[in-house]
């Protein structure tokens, strides 16, 4: 995350997903290509056995080989001897394991240099600003898409609710990046813009633009998007295929 190309161009930064086992998280560390890891978190236990706690899994898993606590460690070790840190995008599977993990975050927090995202939804539960002050928070929208879908945007409704999350919930001077979903981005420029208007000044906001395989995407139309927001402005984790034609 340290290069001045992907500092000034978000698009080209590379994503491992699913990073939730020691060996997925060895193999991501190692590759000098992956920039941020995604890496999910649920309440498990380790090898089956013990007490529920934070753990890397995703549902319905409910056991890891790895604790959150230990997968923040390693890659904080791997982060302080390398020439390029890592980031990390944390996605809670629930907002009891999001809680739960609280403390280790603060625990941890001033040791932590490298970008944390947490992925919650705070339209349906409240994020509290203060915890931890520094990590973007990544929020977003649940969507219905597929390669049978050409129409759709992002409503007024949608995005109504998404404001009054931020402003209900005293969100301020912070980094929050809108994961929104390609083939729905490309139909949504005019309501983007507006919506990022009416958002006012008092964060900093980014997209990120992710897709499934088999989901339909205007190209030509997501790539407008792009541009008009700025390479400074959008994430592009999508499949290698979409990234291929949008040919940024």
């Amino acid at each position: 995350m340290d290069s001045t190309s992907t500092q000034s161009n978000l698009t080209k930064i590379k994503w491992a997903h699913a990073v939730n086992s020691c060996t997925e998280l060895q193999e991501a560390l190692k590759n000098n290509k992956i920039q941020m890891l995604e890496a999910d978190i649920i309440l498990g236990q380790i090898n089956n056995c013990g007490s529920f706690l934070p753990v890397m899994g995703h549902p319905p898993a409910t056991s890891s080989d790895i604790t959150l606590k230990d997968f923040l460690l390693t890659v904080l070790e791997f982060n302080q001897n390398a020439v390029n840190s890592k980031g990390v995008k944390l996605d809670f599977k629930s907002i009891e394991v999001f809680e739960k993990s609280l403390g280790i975050l603060e625990e941890l927090w001033n040791k932590i240099t490298f970008e944390i995202w947490l992925n919650a939804d705070i339209v349906k539960g409240p994020v509290e600003q203060t915890k931890p002050s520094q990590a973007v928070l990544s929020i977003g929208w649940t969507t219905l898409w597929g390669p049978e879908f050409r129409e759709g945007v992002y409503t007024k409704d949608e995005l109504k609710d998404m404001i009054a999350a931020i402003k209900d919930n005293h969100i301020t001077n912070k980094n929050i990046t809108f994961p929104i979903r390609a083939g729905i981005a490309a139909n949504s420029l005019k309501e983007m813009k507006q919506f990022i208007q009416d958002l006012g000044k008092d964060n900093f906001y980014t997209f990120t633009i992710w897709s499934s395989v088999q989901d339909f995407v205007d190209v030509a139309n997501l790539k407008t998007f792009i541009l008009e927001f700025g390479f400074d402005r959008v994430y592009l984790d999508v499949p290698k295929d979409l990234e291929d034609k949008l040919n940024l």
